[in-house]
Formats: C-alpha cells, structure tokens, sequence
C-alpha cells in the first residue's frame, strides 16, 4: 500500500514538533532585501527580521517558492516510496502553486503520483487543512482521500486578521478588496479576512482593542456553532496580544487543539508590524 507524504509551503506556521510528528515537508518561499535573498523561515527568521524591519531603509520583497525546491522535494518522497499531496498558499497570494505545478511536470517519472491543492489561504488557515490531511496519510488513507479530506477541511477553515497600518498590504500589492480602505483616517484598525483565497476589508474599527475583539464576534458568526473547533493565533512582533487573544477565544469556543505561532518574514512583509490573526476550523 503506498504511503503518502504531505508538502507545504512556509507560511503554513505548524509548529516544528507537528512537522516532525506528521512527517510535513516545508518548501521555504523567498525573502528579497536589497542585493540579498533569503529562504523564509531558513536563511531568516521572524526574530531577526523584525528587528531589521524596524530600521531598515530599504524595503523587502517576496518572490514564490522556487521550482528546483519543489522538485527536490517531490523527487526525494518519490524516491522512498510516498505519494505526494502539495497544499500551498492562495494562487490569489502567491505563485507557489503555479511553481508546484511547473515542478511536478518536470518529474519524468511519478507525477501521477503527485496532486496539488490551492489552500486558498494562508498562515494557520492553510495550516489546518496540512495538518488534516497529514493525520489521515499516519492513519493509512490514500492520497485521493488525503486530498478529499483536505478539501473539506479547506472548507471549514477561515482567518481574520488586524493590521496596524495598511500600507504594508498596499506597497506589496497583495491588498485586494481591502483597497477601498485606503484614504480613511489614519488611526483606523482594519478587521480583514481572507476569502476566497483574497484579503476582505470586514470592519472599518478605532482601536485595536476593540479591533481584537471584535474578530471575536466574527469567528463566532463564521463557525456557525459548528464543532469540534480548532484555533490558532499567529502574530508578527505582536506576541502578548496573540496570547491574550488565544486565551479568551479558548475561554469562549472550547476548542479541542489551539496554538500560536509567528508570522515568517515573507507574511510578515506583506502585513507589518502588530498584525495579529485568528484562524479556526470547525467540524473536523
């Protein structure tokens, strides 16, 4: 009976320990700083970058994760055995589907042995559905259930996000439907969420504060009631707001898995400083 492997990309955020656990493989997307690259998550992490955002003059950039890490990674589960099943950031995001996809036809031979899924999502909203599909491969599923099982879970899971400020969002081109939020009065805390693989102005709200809670109110009229739930925060340079986020929102859904993780420093160009976000999936 084949095996199946599960690959991600580096803005999955699953803890280090799950990835080791389920057998994860992370393919890194690119950080570009000046005359520099760096793989996300590898070469620089959110510590360090943080640190050098906050007095660096010249801006990064991001780029998709690189067809030859692809391929490597999908030739060398190949080779011991598995079937492979990609879960990548939104194609709405990121080309890192694209270049999954470039990969695979490149394998001369095995691809039928490779599916691709767009998460048509991000951070811990994609990371639920990895995780889903990677406890099902451990469990002895095919990869045509593993997939099935990631689409569902794909469909289950949301995130709402607060940003500082939206000019991180605008320099890197990835502000979708939040565009309309630009030119309102500067100290507005935008309540955002991805939806259908694009960031979406939810709230227009003064405060962070009330930001953060109000995205408490909105998970709640997302998840419908629907249970088991499943919850994580992520934050970038914002970790005392994550915990007390995570904390309350434990203390109102009860759910039955709940983490907090880092936003890397390819996310964390496109969001800034202070984003804070809460991703849930419910009913699996």
């Amino acid at each position: 009976m084949s095996r199946v492997a599960i690959v991600t990309d580096s803005t999955a955020y699953i803890p280090d320990e799950m990835l080791k656990q389920y057998n994860i493989t992370v393919v890194p997307l690119i950080l570009i700083w000046g005359e520099e690259t760096y793989r996300d998550g590898v070469d620089m992490m959110p510590d360090e970058f943080y640190k050098r955002l906050a007095s660096s003059k010249v801006m990064p950039t991001t780029s998709q994760a690189t067809i030859p890490s692809m391929q490597d990674a999908f030739e060398g589960l190949l080779e011991q055995g598995y079937d492979v099943l990609g879960i990548f950031i939104s194609s709405k995001l990121s080309g890192t589907v694209q270049s999954a996809i470039q990969a695979r036809e490149m394998i001369k031979k095995g691809k039928d042995k490779i599916a691709i899924l767009d998460s048509l999502a991000t951070i811990m909203a994609m990371g639920w559905p990895v995780l889903t599909a990677a406890r099902a491969a451990q469990a002895g599923e095919n990869l045509a259930e593993c997939r099935k099982l990631a689409e569902k879970a794909r469909d289950q899971t949301g995130v709402l996000f607060v940003v500082e400020t939206l000019e991180f969002l605008r320099r890197g081109g990835r502000i979708g439907g939040a565009q309309a939020l630009l030119g309102t009065v500067l100290n507005i805390k935008p309540l955002l969420e991805l939806r259908e693989g694009r960031i979406e102005s939810v709230e227009k709200i003064r405060t962070k504060g009330k930001a953060l809670e109000r995205m408490l109110d909105m998970a709640e009229e997302r998840m419908a009631g629907r249970t088991p739930v499943r919850l994580a925060t992520v934050h970038a340079n914002a970790e005392a707001e994550a915990l007390a986020l995570l904390e309350t929102a434990r203390n109102r859904f009860h759910p039955i898995e709940s983490l907090q993780s880092v936003l890397s420093p390819v996310i964390g160009t496109h969001a800034g400083p202070g984003t804070v976000a809460l991703a849930y999936m419910t009913g699996i």
